[in-house]
C-alpha cells in the first residue's frame, strides 16, 4: 500500500483527523483532513483524508470548493447525497458566520468595512451579484438586500428598485454593492454610468447614495474613496 494512501485506520491514534483535533484543536488539521472528519470514511481504495484532497485539487483549490455543486461532489466514489449535503451544509454555514458577524445591528464606518462585509461571500461568485445596504440615520445597517444576478447594466438595475426598499424600510441611506468576477474590481464604462443613474434617482427621491463598492478578488474599489460619486 502507497504510505501517501493509508486508510486512516493504519495512522497512529495521534496522527487520525479526528484524534488530532480533539488533542491539538481543529488549527492543527489541514483543509484536507478537516474535510475528511466531515466525511468519516473514504472508499475501499483511498482514505477520506486522500478522497478530500481529490475533492479541493478537483475544484482548483479550497476558496473554490463552495462552488462545488451536490452533483459533482457525488460524482466521487464513496460520496452520496448524505455526505455531499453534509459537505455543502459546512461551508454554508463558514459563509454565513463570515458574512453576518459584521451585520447586526453594526455602524458602517467606512468602505474597507463594507468590502469586510461582503468579501467572503462574493469574491468568488462566478457571477456580478448586485447588492444593497439599508442605513438609518445613524449608519446603522437595517439589512442587505440582493438586487439582481447578472451583469451589472441599466436594464436590470433601475432607480426605482433602489429608492423602493429603502422607503418600505424607512432607511435614510443605501451603500451599493456588487462584485466582478474576474477578480478585478476597477469599474467599467458601464459601473459608472448605472452608479451616475442611481444616484441622481436617489436625489430625486430623498435616498443618498453614500458609496459603491467593487468586491475583486481580495481587494475592493471605493467609489467615494477615488472621488466617483
Amino acid at each position: 500500500m502507497n504510505d501517501d494512501n493509508l486508510m486512516i485506520r493504519d495512522l497512529p491514534a495521534e496522527e487520525r483527523p479526528r484524534e488530532k483535533m480533539q488533542n491539538l484543536g481543529p488549527e492543527a488539521l489541514s483543509s484536507s483532513e478537516i474535510i475528511a472528519v466531515i466525511l468519516r470514511t473514504g472508499n475501499p481504495r483511498e482514505s477520506a483524508v486522500h478522497l478530500a484532497e481529490r475533492i479541493i485539487s478537483h475544484a482548483g483549490g479550497l476558496r473554490f470548493l463552495p462552488e462545488m455543486s451536490l452533483e459533482l461532489l457525488q460524482s466521487f466514489h464513496g460520496i452520496g447525497p448524505a455526505k455531499a449535503v453534509q459537505i455543502k451544509a459546512a461551508l454554508e454555514l463558514g459563509k454565513r458566520i463570515a458574512t453576518t458577524l459584521h451585520v447586526d445591528n453594526m455602524s458602517v464606518t467606512s468602505p474597507h468595512f463594507v468590502a469586510d462585509m461582503f468579501m467572503e461571500e462574493l469574491r468568488y461568485k462566478k457571477k456580478e451579484y448586485f447588492k444593497l445596504i439599508l442605513l438609518n440615520t445613524k449608519n446603522k445597517v437595517i439589512s442587505k438586500e440582493e438586487i439582481s444576478v447578472g451583469s451589472l447594466n441599466a436594464s436590470i438595475v433601475h432607480p426605482r428598485e433602489i429608492c423602493s426598499l429603502p422607503m418600505q424600510k424607512s432607511a435614510a441611506s443605501v451603500i451599493l454593492v456588487h462584485n466582478h468576477p474576474s477578480g478585478d474590481p476597477t469599474p467599467s464604462q458601464e459601473d459608472l454610468s448605472v452608479t451616475r443613474r442611481l444616484v441622481e434617482g436617489g436625489n430625486i427621491l430623498g435616498i443618498e447614495v453614500k458609496d459603491h463598492i467593487i468586491i475583486g478578488d481580495g481587494c475592493y474599489l471605493s467609489f467615494k474613496e477615488k472621488g466617483l460619486l
